[in-house]
């Protein structure tokens, strides 16, 4: 194949065309061509091939959104994307061009009031980005330049510059590394800042360029590089390197183990020096930086619903108006009174025109029902709550849809599990060897000697010959004593040792097994791996060729050449293992791995195959024909892989155990208390698995256990299976499903359901004999709602995301939520309502994915059920209350029409109209919004069962919302009407004067901000001097501005109708009298509706907060029948005093 391409290269028409490559990415169609790189600049030698300098961006980060100068043209635009901003955008306009009742101010400043606080939040954050972009843009980098290292900013990197970096620096852009401080060619990088592990990897220089160590040396290099274009994949790179020597090209393979990322720091190496490939937006850094899709939470899509019920309900209001208008204009002295005599151009307009400029003015007069205030609010809620939820130091990122979760999705290791592992035993054909007890490198306390459980006499050649194998079939590194990151390793009692780091925390656990078991691994030097065996003695063997591990073939392996004998090591899942096994004891090996998945250990096989030179050249062929393609690299590389590890002789299994996190159990189980339904979903076998399970309390002693397996499958047809379960549990449940039921009902049987991913993947695409056996994925989804818990193993990441998505889209769209802290769960954290990443061991990519960050699973309690139970109840009424308070607003403006001849008269004064909304009534509910605590929060966390009662959007339901929208409209109805009533008496003042029309709004205004305000005052529980501050300073506020504004005569001001209106109000009695009256009337059927439903049906919360002042049951905090009725205790800074009642205490509060 090479021949061929160098055919090509070297003919006269590849100087008439783009030499290009097809390169598929893995997981995606598109098709890119490759990119040659000139290192250096150089051009390459005559006739060899055609110089076409390509262009490649620059290095410059740009994270920033706007520009100076496009800014506001581009904010703009994406503001009034949205429905409300424009409506309202709309509104002003018609304000502006037709004669209209109200002022434009009155919606224009509404509208400016959104869009420059949103403005002014969006521009701050972007000038962070600005900030943080030019920081990274003119960081200071070498690059050799006709010999020597010449410095210059990050930013003016170009494809193609030999870069020289030093310990502990940046990458300042993608390079493929040509030559290290060391001899072997290779470097040490963490890439903490990309996936957060910690761990050092090593990568490898260009074998022919390794040796090239001084800025001449490398300036002497004369090569391109063909590789394909940018892709976002971190851990995916296909090229290869042409060195030309005499003019000869020499082609090198080049995988992602060349490749140094932008944003990885260098260790543990002096210098090396590289070549950019990717430079600025084209780097994979860069290229990750892509925004996830927009999640859209059940309160959003509740606004929007309510908005367009509002909608209608202001077009209906428009419309009624209208007519009324007309019917009421019929009489022509109504119609054309002798005090408004209409203009000859009013008279011959069309009535269509006038009929349609009038609907145009009522939708202006009653528009202020739509509250565009809104959704500044809750934008502010959801920015300054982010910061209360940020302090807490448990939990990272903003507040979004944490609320009313019904499925929990989560990995097992690293997630329930510590991935700390502690190797526990190895098994050599059927002979169990446990050693000291060792947990990532340290010797766990109270461990002593080595315990060999099975004492006949073992077979030594393949004890030692597993012993080898597992010290050199591994990527683990050995480091000495130093200091990493200010840390120092490798000291242990004074002595200077080495010690092991990996990015595996299983292989480092397995090499310090053979440590303790006599065999140590020393060192890789000079393409040698050295151990140290039982008599002290150092054995050498040449590291030939490494097979690495992937999660589709599940087993690494490593070809190695001592004393003349090749052989071929191989270790992995037994799943992965045992089918290319041609001889050894497979049954007893397989029954200590079965019994060690069933007490939850991580168990991994090992085999070995002795290779001839004929053989070991085939293996050279096969592989090197795979690295160096370009087209398919991965595929081709597989199956070598697979040609490669077979006819394999089993010497035996390891097991390893992945501690439970700590409170994981107990995390779990309150979230089953909640309401929730935790499913498991691993890569891991099916016992290990359910092991896990049992002990973090997902499934339970008593819990019937369901198997959708392979195994089963293959005694019965499918289709079968799926029926006989799907009995099972609906013969105990009948026809309701397990929802209607409290999880820990002791009236019904608990099932947890157990399914594989090969099951799934019958389950999620029928064979084609299956077709018309009906629709297994609604019978799987009937067995699953029936059962408490489900685990799916051997899960692949994509069938994550598939079971995610499954239950997401089902019949009752049920709020999902899916946690993990790998790279395999960042499908289904970007499938779920709610993603959570746990910053763990297997890296970052989780954390980078996921809209919540924790550092363990037990976190996810507090989250869920305090935060998450806390936004709910805030965002809710915030929600809520807007359209009430706007219902209260507009509903007398439109009574008024009924009584002015539909004039379209406004109620209120300007002023009124337009800081309702922004100044006097925006702060406390904004306030609310934030603080509000209306149950203490350890109460919440050991009350897992009150998440319950915001389950499923209960808040947000629409009998509510009508109950908020009918209460609204009876105290609009009180406030108009009992104003109008008491207006009868027109000699309201002592001195017998009347009072006008702006009297009569203003007097109904100043109920309607009491009213409101109190309304909110009386649903506080958490009250605090904020709270009092910002309520009474809001009513205070609204007093001295209707002062101001009615007190002085104002010079900007064409005409003051407000002048001396609020005080001449306030000179009067009965207008004193009428504003208690009313507000006592609005809010008095709330009232009685809150008491007698919280004595006749009181919820769950309810009840909790009652008892926080009065009672609280005796069975739930103490033991009865040890209790002393003169015994006091302190409970939650109450003091307990046992009555002689056996059921409650009496609370008086401290």
């Amino acid at each position: 194949m090479l021949d061929v391409l160098f055919k090509i290269k070297n003919s006269p028409a590849h100087t008439q065309m783009c030499f290009c490559f097809s390169l598929q990415c893995v997981g995606e169609e598109n098709w890119v061509d490759s990119r040659t790189i000139y290192i250096g600049h150089k051009e390459p030698p005559p006739g060899t091939e055609a110089f076409i300098q390509q262009r490649f961006p620059d290095n410059r980060i740009v994270s920033s959104k706007y520009t100076f100068w496009n800014f506001i043209p581009k904010n703009m635009f994406e503001q009034f994307r949205r429905v409300a901003n424009f409506y309202f955008l709309i509104i002003f306009l018609v304000q502006l061009i037709i004669d209209t009742p109200t002022s434009p101010i009155t919606s224009g400043l509404p509208l400016f009031f959104v869009i420059t606080v949103t403005a002014i939040k969006q521009g701050y954050e972007d000038w962070l980005r600005h900030k943080a972009d030019n920081s990274v843009n003119q960081c200071p980098v070498h690059v050799v330049q006709h010999g020597k290292v010449v410095r210059k900013q990050s930013r003016k990197l170009r494809v193609g510059d030999v870069v020289l970096v030093k310990e502990d620096e940046t990458f300042p852009c993608d390079l493929i590394l040509l030559s290290t401080s060391r001899d072997d060619g290779t470097c040490y990088v963490t890439t903490a800042s990309l996936d957060g592990e910690s761990s050092h990897k090593t990568y490898y220089a260009v074998q022919d360029t390794k040796a090239h160590s001084t800025e001449e040396e490398v300036d002497s290099i004369h090569a391109t590089i063909e590789c394909e274009q940018p892709q976002p994949d971190l851990y995916k790179f296909v090229g290869r390197i042409n060195i030309y020597m005499d003019n000869e090209a020499v082609a090198r393979p080049l995988g992602s183990e060349n490749l140094l990322l932008r944003g990885a720091t260098l260790k543990n190496t002096e210098f090396i020096y590289a070549v950019a490939i990717y430079t600025g937006m084209e780097t994979k850094m860069a290229l990750n930086y892509q925004s996830k899709s927009q999640k859209r939470s059940a309160v959003e899509k509740s606004m929007n619903s309510y908005l367009v019920v509002y909608l209608c309900i202001l077009i209906s209001k428009a419309l009624i108006n209208t007519a009324l208008k007309y019917v009421w204009q019929a009489d022509p002295n109504r119609d054309e009174p002798w005090y408004n005599d209409r203009t000859e151009t009013e008279r011959q307009r069309h009535i269509v025109i006038r009929a349609f400029t009038d609907f145009l003015a009522f939708m202006v007069l009653f528009n202020y029902i739509i509250p565009v205030s809104m959704y500044v609010t809750v934008e502010m809620q959801k920015f300054l709550g982010s910061y209360f939820i940020m302090w807490d130091d448990e939990i990272f990122d903003e507040e979004s849809e944490i609320n009313s979760v019904e499925y929990v999705f989560t990995d097992k290791t690293g997630t329930l599990t510590e991935n700390n592992m502690e190797f526990i035993e190895c098994c050599v054909d059927g002979h169990v060897y446990v050693p000291h007890a060792i947990c990532n490198g340290q010797l766990m306390p109270g461990a002593a000697g080595m315990d060999m459980i099975d004492t006949s006499p073992g077979p030594e050649v393949h004890e030692e010959l597993f012993f080898r194998a597992l010290c050199l079939c591994h990527t683990v590194q050995v480091k000495e004593e130093e200091t990493v990151d200010g840390i120092k390793h490798g000291i242990h009692q004074g002595k200077s040792t080495s010690f092991y780091i990996s990015s595996s925390p299983d292989e480092v656990a397995l090499v310090e097994g053979m440590k303790r078991l006599g065999f140590t691994y020393l060192r890789l030097k000079d393409s040698h791996m050295e151990i140290l065996n039982r008599e002290d003695e150092i054995e050498r063997f040449e590291l030939l060729e490494v097979l690495t591990f992937d999660s589709v073939r599940r087993r690494m392996s490593v070809i190695v050449r001592a004393t003349g004998e090749l052989y071929l090591f191989c270790k992995g899942a037994d799943s992965s293992i045992f089918p290319r096994i041609i001889s050894g004891k497979v049954d007893q090996v397989k029954a200590r791995v079965e019994h060690n998945a069933v007490e939850g250990l991580r168990t991994l096989c090992v085999a070995y195959r002795p290779l001839t030179p004929e053989q070991y050249q085939e293996v050279c062929h096969l592989l090197n024909g795979a690295k160096l393609a370009l087209q398919d690299r991965d595929k081709r590389l597989a199956e070598a892989y697979d040609i490669i590890e077979k006819d394999l002789i089993l010497l035996g299994a390891t097991a390893v155990e992945d501690r439970l996190q700590e409170k994981a159990a107990d995390t779990i189980e309150s979230l089953h208390k909640a309401g929730m339904k935790v499913w498991v979903l691993t890569g891991d076998k099916m016992e290990t698995a359910a092991a896990t399970c049992y002990a973090s309390k997902l499934f339970h002693r008593n819990t019937q256990i369901l198997e959708l397996t392979t195994k089963r499958t293959e005694e019965q047809s499918l289709h079968d299976v799926l029926f006989d379960l799907s009995r099972t549990v609906l013969r105990q449940h009948g026809n309701m499903t397990r929802d209607t039921f409290s999880g820990f009902s002791g009236d019904c049987t608990d099932y947890g359901l157990i399914i594989d991913g090969a099951t799934l993947s019958a389950v999620m695409r029928p064979t084609q004999e299956d077709s018309n056996s009906g629709n297994y994925k609604e019978i799987f989804l009937e067995i699953c709602r029936n059962c408490s818990a489900v685990l799916c193993c051997r899960m692949a990441p994509l069938q994550k995301a598939q079971i995610v998505k499954l239950i997401k889209t089902s019949e009752e769209h049920p709020i999902t939520l899916a946690v993990g802290d790998g790279a395999n769960d960042v499908s289904m954290i970007l499938e779920a309502h709610v993603g959570i990443g746990i910053m763990g061991k297997e890296g970052r990519q989780a954390v980078r994915n996921s809209d919540y960050a924790i550092p363990k699973f037990k976190h996810l309690k507090k989250m869920l059920l305090v935060h998450g139970h806390y936004y709910y109840i805030r965002i809710s009424e915030l929600v809520q209350y807007f359209f009430y308070k706007n219902v209260c607003f507009i509903f007398p403006q439109f009574l008024y029409q009924f009584f002015c001849g539909f004039s379209q008269q406004p109620l209120y004064d300007t002023a009124y109209l337009t800081l309702y909304n922004i100044s006097f009534t925006s702060l406390p509910i904004l306030l609310y919004s934030l603080i509000e605590q209306h149950i203490n929060m350890d109460i919440l966390k050991k009350d897992p069962s009150l998440y319950r009662d915001i389950a499923k959007n209960s808040l947000l339901r629409w009998p509510i919302f009508i109950y908020w929208t009918v209460l609204g409209v009876y105290d609009a109805i009180v406030m108009f009407f009992g104003a109008y009533f008491l207006f009868d008496n027109t000699t309201f003042t002592s001195n017998g004067q009347m009072f006008g029309n702006w009297t009569f709004g203003t007097l109904v205004f100043t109920v309607l901000v009491f009213t409101v305000t109190f309304k909110l005052a009386l649903d506080t529980h958490y009250w605090t001097w904020i709270n009092h501050f910002v309520i009474w300073g809001s009513l205070i506020f609204f007093v001295v501005f209707s002062l101001l504004w009615g007190g002085i005569i104002w010079p900007f001001l064409n005409y003051q109708r407000m002048y001396y209106v609020f005080m001449q109000m306030l000179s009067s009695g009965p207008a004193w009298l009428s504003i208690i009256l009313l507000i006592t009337a609005s809010l008095l059927p709330d009232v009685v509706k809150k008491v007698i439903c919280r004595a006749m049906w009181p919820t769950t919360t309810e009840r909790i907060q009652v008892s926080a002042y009065t009672y609280i049951p005796l069975s739930m905090y103490l033991p009865p029948t040890n209790w002393e009725i003169t015994k006091t205790c302190i409970y939650d800074s109450a003091v307990v005093t046992p009555k002689l009642s056996q059921d409650t205490f009496q609370i008086e509060q401290v």
